[in-house]
Parts: C-alpha cells; sequence; structure tokens
C-alpha cells in the first residue's frame, strides 16, 4: 500500500532517516502542557517510541521512533489523553509564548491567553510557506518576538499623575530608555524614547505612574538560514479586536501575494514594505 507522506507530515509525523520511522510533532501552545496531557506523552514514548521525548526550540515536544504500522495507534491513545498532533510543511504553526502576566513580575500581558486565541483563530491554516507567531509578556523579550512572521509583545502606554508622586526618583533611575526626566517638581516623559516596558509603573512606590496593557506587534521576522528582525510598523495596540483585525491583515496579505516556497519576509521585501504598511493601517483603525 502507497505511503502517503506528505498527508503525514502535514499532521506532525517527521520522516527520520531510519526506514519507515517518524518523529510525530505534538500540539503545543504557548509552551504549556497539562499533567495528564504529559503522563499521556510519557505513556506513548514508553510504549511506541524509545523511552524519550525531545523539546524542540519552540516549545514543542517530539515523540522519536514511530513506527509507520503504529500511528493509527499511537494517534488515538494520545487523543485519549488530550494530546492532539502539531502541523509541519506551509502553514500556521503553533503558537510559542511566555508565562506573561499571569505568572511573571514583568508581564504586561497575559501572553497565553493571546497564544490560544491567535493558535484557535489561525492554527494549521493553509499558506504558500510555513507561518509563525510567538508571543511574549514585555520588553524583557524572552520568547524573541521578532524572530517571528508575527511577533505580539506586551507593553503598557503610560501616564504620571503628579498628585501622587513623592518625587523619589525611582522612575528615572530604572527607565532603560533615558525617557523619563525629573526636573523641580514635574516629572518630564519623551514618548518617542518609551519602550512601553513599565518599568516606571511597576518600581513606583506611591502609584503615581499608571498604565494601560497593550500589544507591540512586529512583522517579517525568520530565523534560520536566512535571519531578519521583524519590523514594527504600528503604535501599540491597546485592545483585543485591533490586535486580531491586524494579525487577520498581514495573515491575508501573506496568503494573496507570496509565492509558493516563499517566507512572508521575503513577500514582503518584493511587494512592498509600503504596501504591507498601507494594509495594516486600514486594519488598525478599524
Amino acid at each position: 500500500m502507497a505511503v502517503d507522506y506528505a498527508a503525514l507530515k502535514a499532521g506532525g509525523f517527521m520522516r527520520q532517516k531510519q526506514k519507515d520511522t517518524f518523529s510525530m510533532r505534538l500540539r503545543v501552545v504557548g509552551g504549556t502542557v497539562t499533567v495528564k496531557q504529559l503522563e499521556t506523552i510519557a505513556a506513548v514514548a514508553k510504549k511506541y517510541g524509545e523511552d524519550y521525548v525531545h523539546l524542540t526550540s519552540r516549545q514543542g515536544v517530539e515523540i522519536p521512533f514511530i513506527k509507520l504500522e503504529d500511528i493509527d495507534s499511537v494517534k488515538a491513545e494520545l487523543a485519549e489523553g488530550g494530546v492532539q498532533s502539531g502541523v509541519c510543511g506551509p502553514r500556521v504553526r503553533t503558537v510559542t509564548a511566555c508565562q506573561g502576566g499571569r505568572c511573571c513580575p514583568s508581564g504586561c500581558i497575559d501572553a497565553l491567553e493571546i497564544a490560544v486565541a491567535l493558535d484557535e483563530r489561525y492554527f494549521g491554516r493553509q499558506l504558500p510557506h510555513k507561518f509563525k507567531f510567538g508571543v511574549t509578556g514585555c520588553q524583557n523579550n524572552c520568547l524573541k518576538a521578532e524572530e517571528n512572521d508575527v511577533g505580539v509583545k506586551g507593553g503598557l502606554t503610560v501616564a504620571w499623575n503628579p498628585d501622587s508622586c513623592i518625587f523619589c526618583g525611582v522612575c528615572e533611575k530604572v527607565c532603560r530608555g533615558n525617557a523619563i526626566t525629573i526636573t523641580g517638581d514635574r516629572i518630564e516623559l519623551d514618548t518617542d524614547k518609551c519602550n512601553h516596558c513599565g518599568r516606571c509603573v511597576k518600581s513606583c512606590p506611591s502609584g503615581a505612574w499608571e498604565g494601560k496593557s497593550g500589544y507591540i506587534l512586529s512583522f517579517g521576522g525568520t530565523f534560520g538560514n536566512c535571519i531578519q528582525k521583524g519590523a514594527e510598523l504600528l503604535p501599540i495596540i491597546e485592545d483585543e479586536e485591533t490586535l486580531f483585525r491586524v494579525t487577520d491583515a498581514a495573515v491575508e496579505f501573506f496568503a494573496e501575494f507570496a509565492d509558493r516556497g516563499e517566507r512572508f519576509a521575503k513577500t514582503i521585501e518584493r511587494i512592498g514594505w509600503d504596501k504591507l504598511q498601507e494594509r495594516l493601517e486600514v486594519a488598525y483603525r478599524g
């Protein structure tokens, strides 16, 4: 019987150099796996693999050494434990994320929540080439958002309330962009220098700095054989509705203009950054 290797690859089964043997990629959204899923993965790796798993560079889990004849059994047993297969090939990959504000003191957004929403919206969509989203909670950028086709970074739009300020100078000291200057009984914020890190808000002992969470997006990042840092083309986005309009516009731009086998960055370069920005700004304005 003929084996449809393309279909197997699309479903997360990557051929190994050993004959009729595969490394199975699992769907891990935002780097989060439940205990029940871990137990299921361990049992399947022990029964059908070689008693170990591989953790990929993009927070994924792979079970190597799955035999061709065991694939249906593997999928069934994983499904019983709530584990789904990942995807490979020219489609939207599983979204990666740090833990963000739900756990991390530096987090400006709940990165996992956004990763799950993006994954539900786009996962597995067929496109001219692979397409990756990454979500990081703050400017510490643990997830390296700019390495993704679309990166999402948490940030705060900050404002100073003079009535609550005790002029301790902490905000000026912690601002790594030198955006804050204290002069007498005034504090000046240089918005051109502010990178929305929120360190002023998080360190202020009197609550004089207030911050509104938002999303800083980058576009056209790649890693691997061709490395390119994604570019920020829009102001910080302050609501999820606008966020998803903009990510929709980016994905649709790629779907419309990309040649087969061409990454998003190359498509943008060929069609024009100005053309992409026009589309994104329309989506941003709603």
